[in-house]
């Protein structure tokens, strides 16, 4: 071949190289946007089946603590069920020498980020990018599993967090504490700086800047806030931050991450009042059954009127949604193994009925258009098994599908929950099946 030939042919073969490679990572297209009350890709209506998946960020990290291999298995596991959306923990705040939490952290102090979380998040939505996967990233925390909101405050006071059944404290000690968030303005500005400086981040292995990326279907405020003593503050803080997020990344959807209108069995009076602000773009609501005492494992009488309450909370919620002409997500949702047993191999009779209830409600009020959009399970473990079932997490142990400040083995379905998996596969492949006018 003649010089001059290679000459031209080399950069070409580099530029068609670098374009097949950033092809590889552009395989959303399009925003997920919200129309007459429901989720759209283009002109076709968007639902789904999907997963809390929190700990991706840091299995994607390129460093001791991460797994980037197993990442990838998780990801193309999920993909096989249908999967197509996930809810991530896009957050962390540190030290990591504090109990309770996931670490490293990706802030471990104000306005200080770690670079090998950064990337492992970048690396965490290419490789959904490359499965046309969606993404809601959860940037806070009302609870302690990853720092948030009692992290921000103790920064900004110099107190010790008051962690539950520690030294005393009970778990309202530690809600009312963390409901102080709202109160603190240096706070509040700390939680703004970092959420801009991810919506302007440019993903490393992309080239794109998140808030340019169509596999970010929702910026999410924080996992379960709560006003408590403070809802004025609450409610402030809610439509400003939504209204900031808003601003810097207009082709994205905004959510609060909520409970709904109960907040641990209690009413939560300003569910549809912070709903109805136009800066969110759609409502969130979240059911456990067994966390409020609905249903008890060990008596498996319990079931049936939990389940009679569960429908009834979600056709409240549907009704709002339908008021307010949004969409919902029923976006946290479980029930243990049987008997409550932490054992991964105990089986999962009382899951699966639940399971096959909820999906066969979404399936038929999908045929209806109804604005229930979708479903993510509480929580994919995949591969991570406890190192201990029942205990708590440690640095060291894999990560599974519960955080760390719950029993390992909890409410995670794992790899190995193939009736469970088969139940999703299938749901999903009939919510693909309807064919729209």
């Amino acid at each position: 071949m003649h010089k001059s030939t290679l000459i031209f042919i080399i950069p070409c073969l580099l530029f068609f190289s670098f374009i097949s490679g950033h092809t590889l990572y552009s395989q959303n297209t399009e925003f997920v946007t919200v129309k007459d009350g429901n989720f759209y890709i283009g002109d076709k209506p968007y639902y789904f089946i999907g997963f809390n998946f929190w700990f991706g960020m840091h299995l994607g990290a390129d460093n001791e603590y991460g797994d980037r291999e197993r990442l990838i298995r998780e990801l193309d596991h999920l993909k096989d069920m249908g999967v197509d959306n996930l809810r991530i923990l896009a957050s962390s705040e540190g030290p990591d020498t504090e109990p309770f939490r996931v670490i490293p952290s990706l802030q471990p102090e104000p306005g200080v980020y770690n670079e090998d979380i950064l990337k492992g998040l970048d690396f965490f939505l290419a490789e959904m990018d490359k499965r046309e996967m969606r993404a809601v990233l959860v940037l806070n925390n009302f609870f302690q599993w990853s720092g948030g909101m009692a992290q921000y405050i103790s920064w900004a006071s110099g107190e010790p967090i008051p962690y539950p059944e520690v030294d005393g404290n009970t778990w309202m000690d530690f809600m009312t504490n963390s409901a102080r968030f709202y109160t603190f303005p240096e706070a509040r500005q700390w939680f703004k700086d970092f959420v801009e400086m991810l919506i302007n981040r440019t993903n490393h292995i992309t080239g794109r800047k998140y808030k340019d990326d169509p596999a970010i279907m929702s910026w999410q405020l924080a996992n379960e806030p709560r006003g408590y003593e403070h809802p004025e503050e609450y409610a402030d803080w809610v439509k400003n931050a939504a209204g900031f997020i808003k601003e810097r990344a207009p082709r994205q959807l905004v959510s609060l991450g909520g409970e709904g209108k109960l907040i641990a069995g209690d009413e939560n009076p300003l569910f549809e009042e912070v709903g109805a602000y136009p800066e969110l773009d759609y409502l969130t609501v979240h059911l456990w059954i067994e966390n409020w005492g609905r249903y008890i494992p060990s008596r498996p009488e319990t079931f049936i009127p939990a389940t009679g309450f569960a429908f009834g909370y979600l056709a409240d919620h549907i009704a709002i949604a339908e008021k307010l002409n949004k969409p919902l997500v029923l976006e946290e949702f479980a029930v243990s193994r049987d008997t409550r047993n932490y054992d991964p191999q105990t089986p999962v009779k009382y899951r699966e009925r639940f399971y096959t209830m909820v999906f066969e409600a979404l399936h038929h009020l999908t045929l209806e258009r109804s604005n229930l959009a979708g479903y993510n399970l509480w929580s994919w473990s995949g591969e991570g098994y406890p190192a201990e079932p029942g205990a708590m997490w440690e640095l060291g142990d894999p990560l599974t599908g519960d955080p760390p400040h719950e029993h390992q083995g909890w409410y995670s379905i794992y790899e190995h929950d193939e009736s469970t998996i088969k139940l999703i596969r299938e749901y999903n492949n009939r919510l693909q099946q309807i064919e729209w006018d």
